[in-house]
């Protein structure tokens, strides 16, 4: 069933289309990932889907019935709301009804079950539980990536027959975003999300939508399929260019070859030549790609930080860094991970001398030249233009880069900033442009310590994907905070993982490696939990609280679908020509089957333990 359509959709914002007559439906039930660079519109569009922007052209269709709810890009601003309030206004007719049950604690069962308003309160506790949140607590207070689970909530708990994400995972740690996919894969109704987190988008979309140079394409497979597809339409394409463009030249040669010819010359033939005119005025180049260019300094020492015991905390019974000792290496890639408000930011200060330890040393090597990239942005000045951001002298309009002096213009470009962008004061720049801006001032120095804090939010899959290859190139030692999981796979080599209560530890490998041996090492510790709680039921039979009677349910159900799915990677592991493919095609269905068999364990014992708490009190 076609849920919406737009049929020939053209929007103009003066500098040319941004939409350009784009078709496009929507079926009940589809996963699909928005994509396209930055500035290309994918907000634009989703604003459209939600009717908050008229085209200037063409048609939008919205089945009758249908509900449509939105999670925005930007965080608004709350005043005294407390979480369950703001996502309870996701019911938009009865938000208000429900909250007042949660702040009046009234239990009138019969009222509410009358128009569902029970089943409703239990569906903004189920949501607000599992995105971890504290219902009572004021949205307001909340960091940035609480404020996003919050609004996720909202946009979530209705069950709106088409959900529209944008850059949901913004400013979320890693286990947020993890909950996240957890609650998106029990959604089952449609939803369309913009989002530059790879690993999400290949986790989640099961059909992608290109949004290049004002049209969209449709491509109905994963995002994996969808790259190798796309860069082989875009050869197609350039080949198509080059032929038409050898043809125009012809025809342009032949239109002036004298005037024996242009008195004899066949009008059908100028007429096409004039078409052909047109059609290459009109054609859309593909955007440049950013070109980033590190300056490396000469090398450090070999050892670059040498950490000791070194304890840390802002309240002395709340430690950040509790005994943490590590040594960094010349070359190490290290990433840092852990969750909003762990520290890690501060730990990189620790690390680089700007914050003093309580205890505990730190031995810097020798010969290290800093680059340190903030998340926060400070080194830019809001006030100045871009250009001023990048020349250090006064009156200066040039940059030194590997020895060779480049006009601050050209070396600008590079980084996708035009001339007249250059000009622009930096507070009217976007998130991703300042981000580049930040990176195209941080590679004006050399550099063998390289530190990004978060470089990788509101920047485009392309952009990235460059940023790694540069990083990939660079010989130098890198200490790198991000929440990226496709992007610390590809970059890192070892990670610190700041896992609570000021306990810090070292892993070898990238993020999956890190998530593996968690789930290894959370599998011992969920089954003494476990075996603490039916100790407990042994002593003082208790009654299985709501909350457990309904994962006991639904045990089964998953344990049946985990089960099945492990029997069809038996089955294509079984196959002869299985271990003929290459490792990037083995390795992801091992970790699967490790992932499901992990799985699996923790759901048999879970399932054990309350079937025994239940029984228990039965008996």
């Amino acid at each position: 069933m076609v849920l919406l359509s737009l049929n020939k959709i053209t929007l103009d914002f003066g500098d040319g289309f941004l939409f350009d007559e784009i078709d496009f439906t929507v079926k009940e039930g589809e996963k699909i990932a928005l994509i396209g660079r930055n500035g290309s519109g994918k907000s634009t569009l989703l604003r459209m889907f939600a009717g908050e922007i008229v085209p200037d052209r063409g048609e939008i269709a919205v089945a009758r019935g249908v509900s449509i709810s939105a999670l925005p890009q930007e965080i608004p601003s709350f005043n005294g709301e407390s979480v369950f309030e703001v996502v309870a206004s996701g019911f938009s007719d009865d938000g208000d009804a429900v909250a007042t049950l949660f702040r009046d604690h009234k239990e009138l069962h019969e009222q509410m079950d009358s128009n569902n308003l029970w089943e409703k309160y239990r569906r903004v506790e189920d949501i607000v539980e599992t995105l971890k949140l504290s219902p009572a607590e004021q949205v307001s207070l909340l960091s940035a990536g609480a404020k996003r689970r919050v609004l996720l909530g909202r946009a979530i708990v209705s069950e709106p027959d088409i959900l529209l994400l944008d850059e949901p995972t913004n400013h979320m740690d890693i286990e947020s975003i993890l909950r996240f996919e957890k609650l998106l894969n029990g959604f089952k109704n449609t939803v369309i999300m913009v989002s530059h987190d790879r690993m999400l988008v290949k986790n989640f979309a099961r059909r992608i939508i290109d949004l290049d140079r004002g049209r969209l394409g449709s491509w109905e497979c994963d995002y994996e399929t969808f790259l190798v597809r796309k860069e082989a339409a875009l050869q197609a394409e350039s080949e198509e260019w080059r032929r038409f463009d050898k043809k125009l030249a012809e025809e342009e040669i032949w239109i002036r070859h004298g005037i024996k010819a242009r008195r004899t010359r066949n009008e059908g033939r100028v007429k096409a030549l004039l078409k052909m005119r047109d059609q290459r005025s009109m054609r859309r180049e593909l955007k440049g790609n950013v070109k980033f260019d590190a300056q490396e300094a000469h090398n450090s020492g070999r050892l670059v930080a040498e950490i000791e015991h070194i304890h840390f905390g802002y309240q002395k019974d709340n430690p950040i860094v509790r005994d943490f000792s590590a040594t960094i290496m010349r070359g190490d890639r290290v990433g840092i991970v852990g969750g909003n408000g762990a520290g890690k930011s501060t730990l990189l200060n620790i690390i680089l001398g700007n914050i003093q330890p309580d205890s505990g040393t730190i031995r810097m090597g020798t010969n290290l030249e800093i680059a340190y990239f903030d998340q926060t942005r400070d080194a830019l000045d809001e006030e100045k233009s871009v250009m001023e951001n990048i020349v250090m002298g006064e009156g200066s309009d040039t940059v030194v880069i590997n020895g060779k002096s480049k006009h601050v213009y050209g070396y600008l470009q590079d980084f996708l900033f035009s001339p007249v962008r250059s000009r622009c004061k930096v507070k009217v720049l976007s998130g991703g442009e300042k981000n580049r801006l930040l990176m195209a001032r941080l590679f004006t120095l050399p550099f063998n310590l390289l530190v990004l804090d978060e470089p990788t939010n509101d920047l485009d899959v392309e952009t990235l994907e460059l940023l790694e290859e540069l990083l990939l190139n660079y010989s130098g030692t890198l200490l790198l905070v991000s929440h990226d999981r496709e992007f610390l796979n590809n970059v890192v080599t070892s990670v610190i993982a700041m896992e609570g209560d000021g306990i810090i530890n070292e892993y070898v490998g990238g993020y999956s490696d890190w998530e593996k041996d968690k789930k290894k090492r959370e599998i011992p510790k969920v089954r003494k939990e476990e075996k603490a709680v039916k100790k407990k039921t042994d002593s003082q039979p208790r009654k299985l609280t709501y909350k457990e009677e309904r994962e006991l349910e639904e045990l089964p159900r998953k344990i049946e679908k985990l089960e099945q799915e492990q029997q069809a990677i038996f089955q294509q592991m079984g196959d002869p020509g299985f271990y003929k493919k290459g490792k990037e095609q083995i390795a992801p269905v091992k970790d699967r089957m490790d992932a499901v068999k992990a799985e699996l364990e923790v759901m048999y014992e879970r399932w054990q333990t309350l079937e025994e708490v239940k029984a228990l009190r039965e008996s």
